[in-house]
């Protein structure tokens, strides 16, 4: 996996990246020590599956790094303070590691980064997902899905005949689903693009088979939203 660091603390960051120096299948790409530089270089279009990302950053907090991604790698939070946990949480991170970070804390959080790209590749198949109901596994077309929904650690994906619930996070999701069909525009919602009828203030609004389903928009994913549909003004 290539992953990035971004941490302004020096001594911190050196510690990271010896961790991830003798660490298997866990490939250093950049270090940063701010959250702007990390930008422009996802920007440049460079393939990142993971971030180790501090919270308390000068110019730019986690925080404000982990709203303006738009689509987001698997993120580590490593941080002095327990305080931001529940706020990052919100962010579907991978783990969140606190200072000073021992080696074997670290690996347990990188394991369980392997493990979820790992997921993310199974169930990553053209346009159809597979999907675990029971003991079985139901093929879904992706162009069935209306809307996809938070509960927790499970997603609820929304048809028109049928709601499937599944143990898998709204990260793993956007990262799974293809970018030109779905878009997250809540921290709990993703949608199919093409079921848009309507984008209102604070709303979307999504037609399928006559009934309209409302959900609500966040202000930073309706910015994006925007830039990726075509408007005539």
């Amino acid at each position: 996996m290539n992953c990035i660091i971004i941490e302004d603390d020096q001594l911190s960051r050196r510690v990271l990246e010896e961790y991830i120096k003798k660490t298997d299948n866990l490939e250093l790409v950049a270090s940063f020590q701010n959250a702007i530089d990390a930008i422009n270089h996802l920007g440049n279009q460079a393939k990142v599956d993971l971030v180790f990302l501090d919270i308390e950053l000068p110019q730019m907090s986690g925080v404000e790094f982990l709203e303006s991604l738009k689509s987001s790698p698997q993120v580590i939070i490593t941080s002095s303070k327990d305080k931001y946990a529940l706020q990052a949480f919100d962010f579907n991170v991978t783990d969140y590691l606190l200072k000073p970070v021992r080696y074997p804390r670290f690996y347990k959080a990188v394991d369980k980064a392997f493990k979820m790209e790992k997921l993310y590749e199974v169930n990553r198949i053209d346009d159809e997902i597979f999907i675990k109901k029971g003991p079985s596994l139901i093929k879904l077309a992706y162009d069935d899905i209306i809307w996809i929904e938070a509960l927790e650690n499970y997603v609820i994906l929304n048809t028109e005949k049928e709601k499937y619930t599944i143990h898998f996070t709204m990260k793993a999701m956007e990262k799974t689903l293809p970018q030109h069909k779905f878009q997250r525009i809540h921290r709990s919602y993703i949608i199919h693009l093409r079921k848009i009828s309507s984008i209102h203030e604070k709303n979307v609004d999504l037609s399928y088979s006559g009934k309209v389903q409302t959900l609500p928009i966040g202000k930073s994913y309706k910015d994006r939203l925007l830039k990726e549909i075509k408007t005539m003004k």
